[in-house]
Protein backbone atom coordinates (compact mmCIF):
# COMPACT_ATOMS: atom_id res chain seq x y z
CA UNK A 1 0.00 0.00 0.00
CA UNK A 2 3.11 2.26 0.60
CA UNK A 3 2.96 3.28 -3.45
CA UNK A 4 -0.95 3.69 -3.05
CA UNK A 5 -2.07 1.16 -3.86
CA UNK A 6 -5.97 0.84 -4.02
CA UNK A 7 -6.72 -2.69 -4.44
CA UNK A 8 -4.66 -3.18 -0.78
CA UNK A 9 -6.67 -0.07 0.56
CA UNK A 10 -9.52 -2.12 -0.76
CA UNK A 11 -8.91 -5.13 1.40
CA UNK A 12 -7.67 -4.04 4.55
CA UNK A 13 -11.45 -2.19 4.44
CA UNK A 14 -12.78 -5.52 3.73
CA UNK A 15 -11.17 -6.77 6.83
CA UNK A 16 -11.22 -4.40 9.00
CA UNK A 17 -14.09 -1.79 8.13
CA UNK A 18 -16.95 -3.80 9.70
CA UNK A 19 -15.25 -3.71 13.17
CA UNK A 20 -13.76 -0.27 12.68
CA UNK A 21 -17.16 1.04 12.07
CA UNK A 22 -18.61 -1.21 15.25
CA UNK A 23 -16.08 0.58 17.18
CA UNK A 24 -16.68 4.31 15.93
CA UNK A 25 -20.84 3.98 16.16
CA UNK A 26 -20.14 2.77 19.77
CA UNK A 27 -18.09 5.58 20.83
CA UNK A 28 -19.95 8.14 18.83
CA UNK A 29 -23.42 6.96 19.68
CA UNK A 30 -24.07 8.30 16.03
CA UNK A 31 -23.93 6.21 12.70
CA UNK A 32 -23.20 9.37 10.67
CA UNK A 33 -19.75 10.32 12.66
CA UNK A 34 -18.59 6.87 12.62
CA UNK A 35 -19.47 6.19 8.88
CA UNK A 36 -16.56 9.89 8.78
CA UNK A 37 -14.65 8.68 11.56
CA UNK A 38 -13.98 5.04 9.24
CA UNK A 39 -13.70 7.15 6.34
CA UNK A 40 -10.74 9.75 7.75
CA UNK A 41 -9.10 6.58 9.47
CA UNK A 42 -8.69 4.46 6.12
CA UNK A 43 -7.62 7.24 4.35
CA UNK A 44 -4.91 8.54 6.82
CA UNK A 45 -3.71 4.48 6.34
CA UNK A 46 -3.62 5.00 2.79
CA UNK A 47 -2.13 8.75 2.57
CA UNK A 48 0.67 7.38 5.15
CA UNK A 49 0.47 3.91 5.87
CA UNK A 50 4.40 4.19 7.35
CA UNK A 51 2.59 5.53 10.16
CA UNK A 52 2.33 1.88 10.93
CA UNK A 53 5.09 0.66 13.07
CA UNK A 54 5.29 -3.34 13.43
CA UNK A 55 7.91 -2.79 15.73
CA UNK A 56 5.02 -2.04 18.20
CA UNK A 57 2.40 -4.28 18.05
CA UNK A 58 -0.62 -5.50 15.38
CA UNK A 59 -1.77 -3.78 12.21
CA UNK A 60 -5.22 -4.27 13.91
CA UNK A 61 -4.56 -2.88 16.98
CA UNK A 62 -3.05 -0.36 15.87
CA UNK A 63 -6.04 0.61 13.25
CA UNK A 64 -8.26 0.20 16.21
CA UNK A 65 -6.31 2.70 18.62
CA UNK A 66 -6.41 4.90 15.49
CA UNK A 67 -10.44 4.61 15.14
CA UNK A 68 -10.98 5.15 18.53
CA UNK A 69 -8.84 8.44 19.30
CA UNK A 70 -10.67 9.86 15.81
CA UNK A 71 -13.99 8.61 17.43
CA UNK A 72 -13.40 10.42 20.36
CA UNK A 73 -12.22 13.60 18.41
CA UNK A 74 -15.06 13.27 16.95
CA UNK A 75 -17.26 13.31 19.95
CA UNK A 76 -14.96 16.31 21.73
CA UNK A 77 -15.89 18.14 18.22
CA UNK A 78 -19.55 17.61 17.93
CA UNK A 79 -20.18 18.62 21.53
CA UNK A 80 -18.24 21.63 21.31
CA UNK A 81 -20.18 22.42 18.35
CA UNK A 82 -23.40 22.10 20.20
CA UNK A 83 -22.09 24.36 23.47
CA UNK A 84 -21.39 26.63 20.61
CA UNK A 85 -24.75 26.86 18.94
CA UNK A 86 -27.22 26.16 21.96
CA UNK A 87 -27.40 29.03 24.54
CA UNK A 88 -26.87 27.82 28.47
CA UNK A 89 -30.13 26.83 29.17
CA UNK A 90 -31.88 26.56 25.73
CA UNK A 91 -31.93 23.05 24.33
CA UNK A 92 -34.59 24.11 21.37
CA UNK A 93 -37.89 23.29 23.62
CA UNK A 94 -39.43 26.09 25.00
CA UNK A 95 -41.15 24.05 27.93
CA UNK A 96 -38.87 24.35 30.93
CA UNK A 97 -38.87 20.50 32.06
CA UNK A 98 -37.40 20.14 36.19
CA UNK A 99 -34.14 18.45 36.33
CA UNK A 100 -35.18 15.18 37.82
CA UNK A 101 -34.24 11.08 37.83
CA UNK A 102 -32.76 11.52 34.49
CA UNK A 103 -30.33 13.93 34.78
CA UNK A 104 -29.34 12.25 38.45
CA UNK A 105 -28.85 9.07 36.24
CA UNK A 106 -26.89 10.90 33.31
CA UNK A 107 -24.71 12.41 35.98
CA UNK A 108 -23.81 9.23 37.69
CA UNK A 109 -23.38 7.67 34.26
CA UNK A 110 -20.96 10.03 33.02
CA UNK A 111 -19.12 9.62 36.28
CA UNK A 112 -18.83 5.92 36.03
CA UNK A 113 -18.08 6.18 32.58
CA UNK A 114 -15.08 8.18 33.81
CA UNK A 115 -13.97 5.62 36.87
CA UNK A 116 -13.84 2.82 34.01
CA UNK A 117 -12.21 4.75 31.42
CA UNK A 118 -9.41 5.45 34.09
CA UNK A 119 -9.68 1.59 35.11
CA UNK A 120 -9.24 0.98 31.70
CA UNK A 121 -6.38 2.97 30.97
CA UNK A 122 -4.32 1.48 33.77
CA UNK A 123 -4.43 -1.94 32.65
CA UNK A 124 -1.36 -2.70 30.96
CA UNK A 125 -1.33 -2.53 27.25
CA UNK A 126 -1.41 -5.90 26.09
CA UNK A 127 -4.79 -6.82 28.41
CA UNK A 128 -6.38 -3.21 27.46
CA UNK A 129 -5.91 -4.07 23.85
CA UNK A 130 -7.39 -7.74 23.53
CA UNK A 131 -10.66 -6.63 26.27
CA UNK A 132 -10.79 -3.16 23.86
CA UNK A 133 -10.91 -5.52 20.77
CA UNK A 134 -13.70 -7.77 22.15
CA UNK A 135 -15.49 -5.80 24.27
CA UNK A 136 -15.29 -2.67 21.97
CA UNK A 137 -14.14 -4.28 18.57
CA UNK A 138 -16.79 -6.65 18.55
CA UNK A 139 -14.34 -9.16 18.19
CA UNK A 140 -14.27 -12.87 18.92
CA UNK A 141 -11.07 -14.17 21.39
CA UNK A 142 -10.18 -16.40 18.51
CA UNK A 143 -10.42 -13.52 16.23
CA UNK A 144 -8.79 -10.94 18.56
CA UNK A 145 -5.58 -13.98 18.75
CA UNK A 146 -5.49 -13.38 15.36
CA UNK A 147 -5.32 -9.67 14.89
CA UNK A 148 -2.57 -9.35 17.43
CA UNK A 149 -0.12 -12.44 16.13
CA UNK A 150 -0.81 -14.72 19.58
CA UNK A 151 -1.77 -17.91 20.54
CA UNK A 152 -5.33 -18.04 21.62
CA UNK A 153 -4.70 -19.03 25.19
CA UNK A 154 -2.39 -15.68 25.73
CA UNK A 155 -5.25 -13.65 24.72
CA UNK A 156 -7.86 -15.80 27.50
CA UNK A 157 -5.17 -15.29 30.04
CA UNK A 158 -5.03 -11.32 28.92
CA UNK A 159 -8.49 -11.09 29.23
CA UNK A 160 -9.23 -13.20 32.53
CA UNK A 161 -6.18 -11.22 34.10
CA UNK A 162 -7.32 -7.89 32.68
CA UNK A 163 -10.99 -8.57 33.93
CA UNK A 164 -9.66 -9.44 37.54
CA UNK A 165 -7.59 -5.89 37.69
CA UNK A 166 -10.99 -4.10 36.34
CA UNK A 167 -13.18 -6.16 39.07
CA UNK A 168 -10.45 -5.11 41.64
CA UNK A 169 -10.34 -1.17 41.11
CA UNK A 170 -14.24 -0.96 40.38
CA UNK A 171 -15.47 -3.58 42.70
CA UNK A 172 -16.62 -0.65 44.83
CA UNK A 173 -18.45 1.13 42.71
CA UNK A 174 -20.01 -2.03 41.46
CA UNK A 175 -20.38 -3.69 44.50
CA UNK A 176 -18.47 -7.12 44.82
CA UNK A 177 -20.14 -9.58 43.31
CA UNK A 178 -18.75 -12.96 43.79
CA UNK A 179 -18.91 -15.61 40.54
CA UNK A 180 -17.39 -15.40 37.49
CA UNK A 181 -15.41 -12.79 36.16
CA UNK A 182 -15.42 -13.30 32.51
CA UNK A 183 -19.51 -12.55 32.64
CA UNK A 184 -20.30 -16.01 31.32
CA UNK A 185 -23.23 -17.59 32.15
CA UNK A 186 -23.49 -20.06 35.74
Amino acid sequence: MAGGDSTALAALYDRYGRPAFSLARRICADEGIAEDVVQEVFLAVWRDPARFDPRRGAFGSWLMTLVHHKSVDAVRRESAVRRRTVPAGDDGDDRSAPAGPGADQAALGAVVAGQVRDALGALPDEQREALALAYFGGYTQREVAALIGVPLGTVKSRMFTGIQKLRGKLGPLFGDVPGDVTGGAR
